[in-house]
């Protein structure tokens, strides 16, 4: 793709947007931001934060009098809020104040606190809008701080007291969750606590008092820089002890499998010498839990998106991936019955995880003990299941429960009196649909379990 016009996902900013060139993301700047960007510039605000790695590094192309562009670091997969897990979504919350907190003591101010201008990078939350810094005036309130609020206060909030299903509905309100809405959903007692009632509930009421169909202007409260510092602190205190009190049915799935010691160290060697022998060096697990899997492989990856439905789960990968720096490894909540899809203007502002995942195009695809969920509880047919994993997936590496499998009896018996529906679940129908789409390169049985693995090619042409 060569083209210099503005991206469908960056319009919302007047002083600049992101455009492909030659299938590389840079970033033009207009004359409106010159004064602030060469300031941050020339102060080195830019360069210390590179090197803290709390924003995204960037090198000039081009500077002229009428534009400036720049070659950001390429972040090969992005990751959206709602694909967050809770721990995630906190680490992203905190590095936006710590940018805040860093800009106010270099006399600049974060003018944008949306939480779509952060992802995961290297391991980490890193800030990737670089236009999102504006000169600070003196006894002013933050221009962003509602926008916080909205972006990733309330949302923690409602994820606490409800559970981690809640930070999806950051998909239905790209511009952050009403603050009318936080407020009515959060417990009573919250109107109690002072810093809540301030910061959520009385908000709240200021909107209310405020909306659009007000005549009047909105009285415009000054805050010195050392107020603005202390609720910056007080934030940024308060979210980090912010905890979820939920359990879940996988986050322990591998202390209660199925199959024995032996079946288990077997079928991750097979893994590990299916994708060693590949040399892939980008991996994606659907449905990879914390990450079990994909840590067992001994070649070099490169980047490996480990995907689960499960919050717990993904939120403990997140804390491995953090204790053990593995900055190769990139955990995101995926639903893969229902994958998150194109959202915002046009649709086109944020695009779905199809989308995406072809974009990054992975050597290799883990679906390890996932196909009889999508097709036991999904009503997903085999042929449907290949067809999707062959839209990105040159080389698949499957695991198949046979109907005697433990966990595939539990799935039938819930069905009751339709069980019979899925007589057609059988080792023999799986292979015939999926050989429509791959060539099986590799087809080994688990000694010790009712599990199968198979290693499989993409046929030409089958996308």
């Amino acid at each position: 793709m060569i083209s210099k016009e503005q991206h469908s996902s960056s319009f919302r900013d007047p002083s600049g947007y992101i455009f492909i060139e030659d299938n590389i993301l840079k970033r033009k700047i207009l004359p409106i931001y010159f004064k602030q960007y060469h300031k941050l510039k020339n102060s080195k605000f830019f360069n210390k934060l590179f090197d803290s790695g709390l924003l995204i590094n960037h090198k000039e192309v081009l500077v002229s009098e009428t534009e400036i562009i720049i070659h950001p670091e390429q972040i090969p997969f992005v990751t959206y809020p709602y694909e967050w897990c809770f721990n995630q979504y906190k680490e992203a919350a905190l590095l936006t104040l710590k940018l805040h907190k860093f800009a106010l003591e270099n006399k600049f101010s974060l003018k944008d606190a949306s939480a779509f201008n952060v992802t995961f990078h290297n391991g980490k939350a890193i800030f990737i809008d670089t236009l999102s810094f504006d000169f600070y005036k003196e006894n002013t309130p933050w221009r962003a701080y509602k926008q916080f609020i909205t972006h990733f206060f309330g949302p923690l909030l409602l994820a606490h007291y409800h559970g981690s299903e809640v930070l999806k509905l950051t998909s239905n309100f790209i511009d952050g969750i009403p603050v009318k809405i936080i407020a009515s959903m959060l417990p009573f007692k919250t109107k109690l606590n002072p810093f809540l009632y301030s910061n959520i509930h009385l908000l709240s009421k200021f909107e209310d008092k405020h909306n659009e169909d007000y005549k009047g202007e909105a009285k415009v409260t000054a805050l010195s820089k050392k107020g603005q510092l202390n609720i910056l602190e007080t934030l940024y205190n308060f979210i980090k002890k912010l905890d979820l009190k939920e359990q879940s049915e996988w986050g322990d799935y591998y202390n209660k499998t199925n199959y024995s010691d032996d079946a288990f160290n077997l079928k991750a060697d097979l893994i590990n010498g299916w994708v060693s022998k590949l040399n892939a060096k980008t991996a994606i697990d659907v449905g990879g839990n914390d990450g079990t899997f994909v840590r067992r492989i001994t070649s070099n990856l490169d980047l490996a998106l480990v995907c689960d439905i499960d919050n717990n789960a993904v939120d403990y990968n997140y804390t491995k991936v953090k204790k053990n720096k593995e900055a190769y490894m990139l955990p995101i909540v995926l639903d893969v019955l229902n994958p998150s899809a194109n959202i915002g203007f046009n649709n086109k502002e944020r695009f779905s995880f199809i989308n995406r995942i072809k974009d990054f195009a992975p050597d290799v695809t883990l679906a390890l003990a996932v196909i009889h969920h999508m097709t036991l509880s999904g009503n997903i047919t085999f042929e449907m299941s290949a067809n999707f994993f062959a839209g990105f997936s040159e080389h698949l590496v499957m695991e198949f429960p046979k109907k005697d499998d433990s966990w595939v009896q539990r799935l039938l018996k819930s069905k009751g009196e339709f069980e019979s529906h899925f007589e057609f679940y059988s080792l023999e129908n799986f292979k015939s649909d999926y050989l429509k789409y791959y060539t099986i390169l590799e087809e080994q049985p688990i000694k010790g379990s009712e599990r199968v693995l198979f290693f499989l090619k993409r046929k030409n042409g089958k996308t």
